[in-house]
């Protein structure tokens, strides 16, 4: 049987977007532990008509254990729109740093990092670790880089 004129279009039009994409030199600009803020960064890049995709999404939020071993959730954009992509983002996380400065200097010099959390007792510690998961359990705060102060951030 042979195919009618719409079948090789359709068979034509996915060749040239295999060509097409197989040209384009994709690289990483931002790296996540976490897919919520990736998808949020790869959305807004999206709004602006600036092509990207996550690599190794599936693989961190399956196992987080090995975000460090593969360098975590990459942000990959085509090298031609890196730097647009990249000033775009930087931009957006100037914007919200500036929303939240830091209480004790007015520093906008911030980021939001992961600490683990105190141990109360050595008796919580025990428990947790004999009738638990034992995971330790994390704080995010804002560390100021200027003062050195940590707060919680504001919801």
């Amino acid at each position: 049987m042979r195919m009618g004129s719409d079948g090789d279009l359709v068979r034509s039009f996915v060749g040239f977007l295999l060509i097409c994409l197989l040209n384009m030199k994709f690289v990483p600009i931002l790296y996540f532990d976490n897919y919520v803020p990736a998808h949020i960064a790869m959305g807004r890049l999206k709004e602006e008509g600036i092509e990207c995709w996550l690599k190794d999404e599936n693989l961190v939020t399956i196992d987080p254990i090995l975000t460090n071993a593969v360098g975590g959730i990459k942000l990959m954009v085509d090298e031609e729109n890196a730097k647009q992509a990249f000033e775009l983002l930087s931009d957006l996380k100037s914007e919200y740093h500036a929303k939240s400065p830091c209480p004790q200097c007015g520093s906008t010099n911030i980021e939001l990092v992961s600490t683990p959390r105190k141990a109360v007792n050595l008796v919580s510690v025990l428990v947790g670790f004999f009738f638990t998961n034992y995971a330790i359990t994390k704080t995010d705060v804002f560390h100021c880089f200027n003062c050195g102060h940590e707060y919680k951030p504001e919801n």
